[in-house]
């Protein structure tokens, strides 16, 4: 079984969603996180999640949105976690080559979207795009002042620097369609050589299709063609390799793992404390906020 772990499911209309869903099945996707970006969207999405079965969600706000709403605090974004299909803080982070909001602000809810998922003891998806330096930075800071915290780099397409970065405070890696283009040789180099305990897979749909579908809307059941191609440069066949990012993502992912599960509106053992955490690293790139009709955002808005 696949697990795509990053995805706006919220993206695609209620009449797309079933057709979706049965596509990601037949393709061997078995669960699909989908993501928040804003404040409001993020507290429309456990809903969804709760309205099938292999769905989880995160809550969070996305670097594009950080400036269009006062920065939450901490504990606001912490206490939606309390809902059991919530397994995860994000997307956030900084995006400096669409700078969609003022750097000094995305730094402001970066942080702040940090502080909540050690609040919560649940993993940060983390979006870093033409940022590296600062990204690093921030992260190094913010276990300095307030303990290790979980995280993965999303749609991982950064340098070779951040990774190890990322790995050696404890982080994981996810890897997109972006893994399967042409001029990725350098990106593929890095996937290879990572730890292969820290890999994941994600599609970041509707955005980011892999080859042989890209320049075409991206679905979760287009994880496995990323996931074929990091097989085989590991030197794995696809099936070890939907097991172990798998299996990753259940040690990631903590919440998802059926003993861990609690009743609806209850708090899970993590969201109680965060001193139970192990160091481990989320990061994710996505799109904005679904609008009111259910439709796919403007290309404008995306990653």
């Amino acid at each position: 079984m696949l697990i795509d772990s990053h995805c706006h499911l919220d993206y695609f209309t209620a009449a797309e969603l079933p057709d979706v869903l049965a596509r990601a099945a037949a393709a061997g996707v078995g669960e699909m996180v989908t993501i928040g970006t804003t404040m409001s969207q993020s507290q429309g999405l456990p809903a969804l999640a709760e309205a099938h079965d292999n769905l989880w969600c995160t809550v969070g706000v996305h670097p594009h949105h950080a400036a269009e709403a006062p920065v939450p605090a901490p504990e606001t974004l912490a206490a939606l976690t309390r809902h059991p299909k919530v397994i995860g803080i994000g997307e956030s982070g900084l995006d400096y080559f669409y700078d969609r909001a003022p750097r000094d602000v995305q730094g402001e809810n970066f942080r702040a979207n940090i502080r909540a998922a050690r609040l919560a003891g649940l993993p940060l998806a983390i979006h870093a795009r033409d940022a590296d330096a600062d990204i690093a930075r921030i992260l190094q800071e913010e276990r300095d002042d307030g303990g290790d915290f979980a995280f993965l780099l999303h749609c991982f397409s950064s340098s070779r620097a951040l990774a190890e970065t990322a790995i050696a405070m404890g982080g994981y890696v996810s890897f997109s369609g972006i893994l399967t283009f042409p001029r990725s040789s350098e990106l593929r180099g890095i996937a290879r050589d990572l730890p292969a305990e820290r890999l994941l897979v994600e599609t970041d749909a509707p955005y980011l299709a892999p080859v042989p579908f890209r320049g075409k809307r991206n679905e979760p059941g287009h994880v496995a063609h990323t996931a074929k191609v990091l097989a085989d440069v590991r030197e794995m066949t696809p099936e070890a390799l939907a097991d172990l990012t798998t299996a990753n993502f259940r040690r990631l992912f903590r919440k998802t793992v059926p003993t861990q599960r609690v009743p609806a509106h209850g708090v899970s053992s993590q969201a109680r404390s965060s001193e139970t955490i192990s160091p481990q690293a989320t990061s994710t790139v996505t799109g904005p906020a679904m609008g009111a009709t259910g439709a796919m955002p403007t290309p404008a808005s995306g990653p």
